[in-house]
């Protein structure tokens, strides 16, 4: 598998730490990209869609919708966050969904190194929808039910 291809969005708040808040309420994502087995950072993406059509719904679909199409356009297929709302019966048909534990991205990353077979072979099987990955002191998979 040529691993040039996964980039990850990571959802910080505006001091680029992880809050405990959904993946489309983040302030901006931080987009690594995984190449030759390390991470090497690519962009920096302000959420425009933060508030995005909130007031009609809270977790619209309008808004998740939004969000995919802006992140698949930086060409991210992983999405990190502490929490993902309803709307990740979306996500996980475009981008495999990780939650981690950790606070900063310096210190999410060599989690998320240590663990990227398990990300690889998720990608590489390319299924209609991504399990959920929770990485804490090891990785768990479980099916994301609609």
């Amino acid at each position: 598998m040529n691993n040039n291809n996964i980039r990850m969005a990571i959802a910080v708040d505006h001091s680029q730490n992880l809050q405990a808040m959904h993946f489309g309420d983040a302030d901006q994502y931080l987009i690594y990209e995984w190449k030759n087995n390390e991470f090497v950072f690519f962009s920096a993406e302000k959420n425009i869609y933060k508030t995005y059509d909130e007031k009609v719904e809270h977790g619209s679909i309008k808004k998740g919708q939004a969000i995919i199409d802006f992140l698949k356009d930086k060409g991210v297929n992983v999405l990190v966050s502490k929490q993902f709302g309803r709307n990740i019966r979306m996500v996980n048909r475009h981008f495999i969904p990780v939650i981690i534990y950790n606070d900063t991205p310096g210190n999410v990353l060599p989690v998320l190194n240590k663990h990227m077979r398990w990300i690889e072979d998720e990608i590489q099987n390319n299924p209609p929808e991504h399990k959920l990955f929770t990485i804490k002191n090891g990785v768990m998979k479980t099916v994301i039910k609609s």
